[in-house]
């Protein structure tokens, strides 16, 4: 199951949507700070719309520390990236813990720190505003917004 963590970041690394969606088991339940809950579909339609919105940018992945049994994993990852919304340098730290199902991640979690990202990518409102609870409610419907738009227009290209 290593391997299959490794092969999830090495393809965010590069944008590969598609080859990062294969590690996914079709009911994959995804959460994180920016965007809360996603289940099936929505998840893995957030990844590719990460990689459409990133592709040919100065978005950069490392990942370390990649442990796992046949049920359970986690590893160490870091993103490096400009938000696009401010233009301003984003560095994220995050700790991402797996479960598996079938020979794939059924559940995926990333834990980082919110405010400290606010600070980052909004500079002085997030140091006032990123940690609270309210900055967090609304970052999650502003990103699931964004979510439903790209898969909106997905249906309609396909």
């Amino acid at each position: 199951m290593e391997k299959l963590i490794e092969k999830f970041y090495a393809s965010l690394n590069n944008c590969d949507d598609k080859s990062m969606l294969a590690c996914y088991h079709d009911d994959v339940v995804f959460k994180d700070p920016a965007f809360g809950t996603l289940k099936g579909e929505r998840a893995k339609a957030m990844w590719s719309m990460l990689c459409e919105s990133q592709k040919g940018k100065d978005f950069k992945v490392e990942f370390s520390n990649v442990k796992a049994n046949a049920e359970t994993g986690s590893a160490h990852w870091e993103a490096f990236y400009t938000f696009s919304k401010t233009g301003r340098k984003v560095h994220n730290v995050i700790k991402a813990s797996f479960e598996f199902k079938d020979g794939l991640i059924i559940k995926h979690t990333d834990e980082f720190d919110l405010h400290k990202w606010a600070k980052q990518a909004m500079g002085i409102k997030g140091i006032f505003f990123g940690g609270m609870t309210f900055f967090k409610n609304k970052l999650q419907r502003q990103t699931n917004g964004l979510l439903d738009k790209f898969m909106n227009k997905k249906k309609l290209s396909s």
